[in-house]
């Protein structure tokens, strides 16, 4: 939460800090990131000024959750909407609000060069004009970047996948959802779990969660019938009420966020989850184990974007960008973070580290990458057939 301050000293500070950026500005250049917290090295700071060939003020403003800045976006849109003229007269209290509203905001002001956004959030952020396109097809490592990345950013002015779109993102990192489980528990049982039709099996009833996402649960119902997690007419799929029904028998609880610990505890054999939550629980429980299914599962990704209150990306944010996309850099995201870059997956196993190489969490095979999906946008009606769906299965009782 930021910290409330009053209006006198509010007020100094805008000033100072205007005063300060003015002066710093005759100097050198900035680059400000609003970023995920632990996406990037700490590291590559030092190393993305070392390649500079000019002074610049780097800050880095870390995030802990993605909603956070997404409701930054949100007030940003606001706090210009708010400074725009308008041809309704204002009053006193009015106008004395919306100054207060701009002040109080503190160090989130409009004044971000780029921000990190799921991939999940993209259309929306395009439909509500948080953000801007990105001019980055002239970046030197443009080309690097597999099409399937380049494809997810290409949008048209709703949000949609448009292969003639314009870029509005810059992924650099991803990740899956994944299976994880306790090893002792399906010792006993003599098998382990490899793809989502385990799920069903009686000797996991009442022994699994499942994350607390419609189309999560439903894409991974749709992935075990042979289809798409971006189905887009769930009444022409023969059976899959049925399977969720069974399903829902399975779970012991639905959550998004609180869904390691009781695994961690024993309280369930088996949790589906998102591998940058999972990855750190491996390495603190050796009990634990993940697998990426066989058939596919929903990928993720983090972009940079440009909030639409920058009029131009630039060159420092350009040059960020394409940092990010280096061989060097990609493999220290993959290595440091609980993600992997897009741009270690169209490289010959040969150049990756070993580390990579023999960890299908961070990097599963081509085979299980190619079957697996981002989550589309879907059209209105199709929503509303995951949400009457999703609301008949959890909440029948």
């Amino acid at each position: 939460m930021l910290k409330r301050r009053s209006f006198l000293l509010g007020a100094g500070s805008l000033t100072l800090g205007q005063l300060m950026v003015g002066c710093n500005s005759q100097q050198r250049e900035s680059l400000k990131l609003q970023l995920l917290q632990g996406s990037i090295p700490a590291q590559l700071k030092g190393r993305f000024r070392q390649q500079l060939k000019q002074a610049a003020s780097l800050n880095f403003v870390p995030e802990k959750q993605l909603q956070f800045i997404l409701q930054d976006l949100q007030t940003w849109k606001k706090q210009n909407q708010a400074q725009e003229p308008s041809t309704q007269e204002q009053s006193p209290l009015d106008f004395l609000g919306n100054f207060l509203n701009l002040i109080t905001r503190g160090r989130k002001s409009e004044f971000v060069d780029l921000i990190t956004l799921g991939d999940f959030w993209l259309a929306e952020a395009i439909q509500q004009k948080w953000i801007q396109p990105l001019e980055v097809e002239k970046l030197a490592e443009w080309q690097q970047l597999p099409p399937r990345w380049q494809k997810l950013v290409r949008r048209n002015q709703v949000g949609e996948l448009d292969n003639q779109g314009q870029v509005w993102g810059a992924p650099y990192r991803w990740g899956s959802t994944v299976m994880v489980y306790r090893r002792e528990q399906f010792e006993s049982l003599g098998w382990t779990p490899t793809d989502w039709q385990d799920l069903w099996r009686e000797e996991l009833r009442d022994r699994i969660s499942l994350l607390d996402q419609p189309r999560e649960v439903i894409g991974l119902t749709l992935k075990k019938l042979g289809l798409s997690y971006n189905t887009t007419d769930l009444s022409a799929v023969p059976y899959l009420r049925e399977e969720l029904q069974a399903l829902n028998q399975q779970v012991k609880f639905y959550s998004s966020e609180h869904y390691l610990q009781p695994l961690y505890l024993g309280d369930i054999w088996l949790a589906v989850g998102w591998s940058h939550d999972v990855i750190p629980m491996l390495e603190r429980d050796r009990q634990l184990k993940a697998v990426v299914p066989s058939s596919g599962t929903a990928l993720w990704a983090d972009l940079w974007v440009k909030p639409a209150t920058r009029d131009n990306l630039s060159v420092l944010a350009q040059q960020w960008i394409d940092f990010c996309w280096q061989f060097d850099t990609a493999e220290a995201i993959s290595v440091l973070t609980n993600a992997t870059s897009p741009i270690l997956t169209a490289v010959s196993p040969s150049q990756l580290p070993k580390t990579l190489v023999d960890n299908s969490l961070r990097l599963p095979n081509r085979a299980i990458l190619d079957k697996s999906e981002f989550l589309n946008p879907l059209p209105e009606s199709t929503v509303k057939q995951y949400q009457d769906l999703w609301q008949a299965i959890r909440f029948r009782f």
